[in-house]
């Protein structure tokens, strides 16, 4: 059987404004709605140029509104971010717009710097409540809150399905401890995907939500009608990335510039952070994928298409889902 799809869109924001980036998103949605993906995640981030999936649950409203089956949801909302009750309510209210479409990744991380941390006036320590924060959030979504006298309206009874989002031992722990899909972030963190998946299907324990592991493991893909196109495709798209995350003065680097930055030991972090990426042509993209899930042990693949133009995005997610197709 084909490996099963899903995209993760981070609404890049290139020459265009936001409310391009926008539009070309809910293109990438219908598109891969149309191509059998299961599901499209919107990741949260702030204070960052070139990503527009800041406010996910806006985001995801207005890609709904305008698509008709694929699941949608947060992969993923930065809970310590957020008070539970009021994730419950934003969710709860767009699985009431939106019955059986969407679902609700959750991450610790700030999903931003420290500075910025502040100004979303975040405590330092809430990452340490993460999984009281999780059930709490479930109580919730569920027929009976862990709060008394507390309930989500909208929320209650939608049973927003929960997913644990993470880059370590720490994510796959809890997510076996309490039953929930565990999504790995190996797109962009690849260090210790093996060893958390092999804990998380050793630990799990069944839950009202699913009664057997499901792994979903991230990866890139970067297709081009040849490899070689493929591969200066990606490059392009590290230096664009390396000229974003070292910005000087508030600005990013110049291309030769950020050339220069790459072969620094920061810059090979940045090329690191790509491990897991899919390069060249339809079939050279399968074979990879077909690989990575083996080496993932993953039920599900969360792609990441990468491309220069919105064009580019879109061709890549209908090439890739017919190759693994015909498979």
């Amino acid at each position: 059987m084909p490996i099963p799809l899903a995209l993760l869109d981070l609404v890049p924001i290139t020459d265009q404004d936001v409310g391009d980036a926008v539009d070309a998103s809910v293109a990438m949605a219908r598109e891969a709605e149309a191509c059998g993906y299961r599901r499209v995640w919107y990741a949260e981030h702030h204070n960052m140029a070139t990503i527009g999936s800041s406010a996910t649950s806006v985001l995801i409203a207005h890609v709904a509104a305008h698509t008709g089956t694929i699941r949608l949801g947060a992969g993923g909302v930065m809970l310590p971010n957020h008070a539970p009750l009021v994730v419950a309510e934003q969710y709860g209210t767009l699985a009431s717009i939106h019955p059986d479409r969407i679902e609700l990744g959750l991450g610790r991380a700030p999903g931003t710097d420290q500075v910025t941390l502040r100004a979303l006036r975040r405590d330092p320590s809430a990452a340490d409540t993460f999984p009281q924060d999780v059930l709490e959030l479930q109580g919730y979504l569920g027929e009976r809150s862990r709060v008394p006298g507390v309930e989500a309206i909208p929320g209650r009874g939608t049973h927003v399905p929960l997913y644990i989002l993470g880059s370590s031992l720490f994510g796959a722990r809890l997510a076996a401890e309490l039953g929930l899909p565990y999504a790995f972030a190996s797109h962009f963190a690849p260090g210790a995907l093996q060893e958390a998946v092999a804990l998380y299907r050793r630990e799990f324990r069944p839950s009202a939500q699913l009664d057997a592991p499901r792994v979903l493991a991230g990866v890139n893909v970067v297709l081009g009608d040849s490899e070689a196109e493929a591969r200066t495709e990606l490059h392009r798209i590290t230096i664009a990335r390396v000229a974003s995350l070292f910005r000087r003065s508030g600005l990013p680097l110049t291309d030769d510039e950020a050339e220069s930055a790459l072969a620094s030991p920061a810059g090979r972090q940045v090329e690191q952070m790509l491990t897991w990426t899919a390069v060249g042509t339809a079939a050279d993209v399968r074979a990879y994928l077909e690989k990575f899930a083996a080496h993932a042990d993953a039920d599900e693949l969360v792609v990441v298409h990468h491309a220069t133009t919105p064009e580019g995005r879109l061709r890549s997610v209908r090439r890739t889902a017919e190759a693994l197709a015909t498979a």
